[in-house]
């Protein structure tokens, strides 16, 4: 599918495609963005050029260190978050949207305006 289709054009062709996830681009990004805490950690991730794993988890409270680190390995092997090991005493880990992950933003806008639009 091109990345330059119009809505329209969109449409069509969803209602075109087979019912099989492999085949459908939409499902294979509803997997990447799936999970309790994905969605979150992405978020916070937008606020910030970089942050530390205890940043994070500060801004998520309820999440475990168990979850936010496999939600954040998960998130780099989609090449959605970079991860960066300073070797310094003492250590430390910063995070950051690559390329990829910043082209989520104008996503979140949408939902953010669909929000405001629906939420009551």
């Amino acid at each position: 599918m091109d990345n330059n289709i119009t809505y329209d054009e969109f449409l069509k062709s969803i209602k075109s495609i087979k019912p099989s996830v492999n085949e459908c681009h939409v499902s294979h990004s509803l997997v990447m963005l799936q999970g309790k805490w994905t969605n979150h950690v992405l978020f916070e991730l937008c606020k910030k050029d970089s942050i530390r794993f205890g940043e994070l988890r500060k801004a998520l409270p309820e999440i475990t260190n168990t979850m936010l680190t496999t939600t954040l390995r998960e998130l780099e092997s989609y090449e959605l978050v970079n991860r960066i090991q300073y070797n310094e005493i003492p250590p430390h880990v910063e995070y950051s949207l690559t390329e990829k992950g910043k082209d989520l933003i104008p996503i979140y806008y949408e939902i953010y305006k669909w929000t405001i639009k629906y939420a009551k």
